[in-house]
């Protein structure tokens, strides 16, 4: 039986949501677009903005509809929201704070 993690990773890739830049696998702008949209859509419904996995699987939910079952949305959710968490990381190295 294939691993749902690589088939989700497979499946997001081909979808153009994520691509492998300098050696690691990073989120398109097709993805931070839809994560705007969702983000906006949770603000605007008064969502606190306090658990990441919300706007994500908001994004998701966006893209796919009902064209993917719950179990692949969970799936994707578990392969981007490292991905997500990591591009949302302020990145020191290079920049004056990080030789403080």
């Amino acid at each position: 039986m294939p691993d749902p993690r690589e088939a989700a990773l497979v499946r997001l890739k081909a979808d153009e949501l994520l691509a492998v830049r300098d050696g690691r696998v990073r989120t398109t702008r097709r993805w931070q677009s839809a994560m705007a949209r969702a983000a906006s859509r949770l603000f605007a419904a008064g969502d606190a903005g306090e658990d990441l996995r919300v706007p994500v699987a908001s994004a998701l939910l966006e893209l796919y509809g009902d064209s993917v079952g719950e179990e692949e949305i969970v799936g994707m959710l578990a392969v981007i929201l490292p991905i997500e968490q990591d591009e949302l990381r302020p990145k020191l190295s290079g920049s004056s704070a990080a030789q403080t």
